[in-house]
């Protein structure tokens, strides 16, 4: 996209929709976006007035989806799902229910083979810098504090 480039408010939604449909996305990465495409406030209203009417743009049906995706695929805990959510503006409302898609069970196991599987690369000998390594690397996922030191004391 070139800086010189001046899109029309009808350019700019059709843009706008298409990002949306190819990903969800939340009302702050759209209004990014369009400030990036230089639209004035009054331009930037009106699209996204119109991506949530016509359902492009819905930030429980996003904070859902990421909150899936970086638990199954980079699993996150939920600290971490948290604060990345409040980073992007996220009403308390939407986290709590994105946080009500992850399974308790499956976010059990998922702590118990993220925890074996660095334990299994943590090279260290002395046990409790391996506790330290361990914690360290779970805490920073976003694995909430209560969880990890129970996993330490089962594993080390």
């Amino acid at each position: 996209m070139g800086p010189s480039k001046a899109y029309s408010v009808t350019e700019a939604t059709r843009k706008l929709e298409s990002y949306c449909a190819y990903q969800e996305r939340c009302h702050k990465d759209v209004y990014e976006k369009l400030k990036g495409m230089r639209m004035i406030p009054e331009a930037i209203d009106h699209i996204l007035a119109h991506l949530i009417q016509e359902n492009y743009l819905n930030e429980e049906r996003f904070a859902k989806s990421f909150a899936r995706g970086k638990f199954n695929i980079k699993k996150w805990g939920r600290n971490r799902i948290i604060n990345e959510l409040k980073s992007r503006q996220i009403s308390k409302y939407n986290i709590e229910s994105a946080l009500a898609e992850i399974d308790d069970g499956i976010y059990q196991s998922t702590l118990d083979e993220l925890a074996q599987k660095r334990l299994n690369q943590i090279t260290e000998t002395n046990p409790l810098k391996k506790k330290k390594k361990l914690a360290d690397y779970l805490l920073y996922r976003g694995w909430e504090s209560y969880l990890v030191y129970e996993k330490l004391k089962e594993l080390i």
